[in-house]
């Protein structure tokens, strides 16, 4: 059965038609499949004091998102009136980034399709100078084919000519500083032996070898016997970053810190996916709108505050960006998560006093 298609992917290109047609003088205002009407302007819904408080408490070097930005179901959290998804896709990142608590957005759309540099450039003019992206790099980069016959895109995998015309040269000139971390996630492979996942790392440090210096690279796994000494070994030499995350595929976070240890890293990057028990769909289904927790994930909270409590111990910056799959509402996550970071940096500050 086909997958259907992810809510967590804004429509940052179209879907191959034009955009609906603005609104004519004196025309009324559009109204959304629930037949309310909509807002002809995306709005920062507001945001309370005490929120305000927690993100000035918080290290300037930990940067907390979502998995991008375009879900209605956030009224009230983020937008202050009724959008549809297609205009917070176009503008929506606008408002996002004057909410205090997000510092960075994942680009997950890129994993779709490639973004040309004037599309990297239109996003960066809609956020601040402090504004970070982490960009998700196309598919075709990071999926193997695993049928006998290979398409034009398996061709690609790890085919670093590619990812440097394709994906990194654009990102780099369309988002200059706003650049944050580029990602590679490579999907379930199906490795079945150690020795298939030797022979796989070793092809990956070649390919991350070929990149051009500059950009902060960033691996992401889906493959449990992936997460070993080797991998950890080969991208400090390649000076890549492992990124952290929670999928059921993987083992949690703790776990992944066992094996690539956070204070070797040059900055720690981390995706909270989705949450452990749940497929997909199933997630999917269970928590739309987005509006609300729904399955509150305190071992994957705590995981993620021990990062970040590290790397503002160390020096280091920190991005976490969190899926509406990870417990249901990305923005109740990141202000849960952002509660126990000024908690645990306030604990910390009092005890270096006493």
């Amino acid at each position: 059965m086909a997958r259907r298609p992810d809510p967590d992917q804004p429509l940052l290109f179209g879907d191959g038609s034009p955009d609906p047609s603005p609104p004519q003088p004196h025309s009324k205002p559009p109204r959304s499949r629930q037949g309310r009407a909509t807002s002809a302007t995306t709005s920062l819904a507001p945001i309370n004091q005490g929120v305000r408080a927690l993100a000035a408490a918080l290290s300037p070097l930990i940067r907390l998102g979502t998995s991008s930005w375009s879900f209605p179901g956030w009224r009230g959290l983020v937008w202050e009136s009724e959008t549809s998804a297609a205009q917070l896709a176009r503008d929506g990142l606008r408002t996002y980034a004057k909410h205090p608590l997000f510092r960075t957005v994942g680009l997950d759309k890129t994993f779709y399709r490639p973004a040309p540099v004037e599309e990297f450039a239109r996003l960066r003019e809609q956020v601040t100078d402090d504004f970070r992206f982490l960009v998700k790099a196309h598919a075709a980069v990071t999926t193997r084919e695993k049928s006998a016959e290979p398409s034009n895109t398996a061709a690609r995998f790890l085919d670093a000519p590619y990812a440097i015309d394709q994906v990194i040269e654009p990102m780099v000139q369309g988002l200059g500083p706003s650049a944050g971390p580029l990602l590679f996630q490579f999907p379930p492979m199906g490795l079945r032996t150690v020795a298939h996942a030797e022979a796989f790392i070793r092809r990956l440090g070649a390919f991350l070898g070929a990149l051009p210096a500059g950009p902060l690279y960033t691996v992401e796994v889906r493959d449990r016997l992936l997460l070993r000494p080797a991998l950890a070994s080969m991208l400090s030499d390649c000076g890549v970053i492992y990124c952290y995350s929670v999928h059921p595929t993987m083992p949690p976070p703790k776990i992944q810190m066992h094996t690539v240890d956070p204070i070797m890293q040059r900055s720690i990057v981390c995706r909270w996916m989705l949450h452990g028990g749940l497929a997909y769909d199933a997630a999917l289904d269970r928590y739309q709108p987005f509006d609300r927790l729904v399955d509150p994930d305190p071992n994957s909270l705590e995981h993620f505050a021990r990062l970040c409590a590290l790397a503002i111990e160390h020096g280091k910056d920190a991005w976490v960006v969190i899926n509406n799959k990870a417990e249901g509402c990305a923005p109740r996550s990141v202000e849960r998560l952002a509660q126990v970071i000024a908690s645990q940096s306030t604990h910390s500050a009092r005890d270096q006093r006493l």
